[in-house]
């Protein structure tokens, strides 16, 4: 049985790293995953629809309404990881 302390973990594991060390932790990676998973459920839901879902509104609503801006919408704002990424690369 370890005794390390759990917390210390994860603490260590998000701990700011000074820039050029390289190596990416797990927070970075799961970072990364969260945009492309949102673009890939946006394109799901729009290909084999959303149609039958209990939160698709009437008629009349805006066309911004739904899941599929909504999924579009969370991967805009999961871009962040990406472009420090970029940012990093260049």
């Amino acid at each position: 049985m370890s005794t390390e302390n759990p917390d210390l973990a994860i603490e260590a594991a998000n701990a700011p790293r000074p820039p050029g060390s390289g190596g990416f932790g797990l927070a970075d990676w799961l970072c990364l995953a969260a945009a492309p998973t949102f673009a890939t459920m946006a394109l799901l839901t729009a290909a084999y629809g959303g149609q039958d879902m209990m939160c698709m509104s009437g008629p009349g609503a805006s066309m911004f309404s739904g899941m599929v801006p909504m999924y579009l919408l969370m991967a805009a704002f999961h871009l962040a990881p990406w472009l420090r990424l970029a940012a990093r690369r260049a």
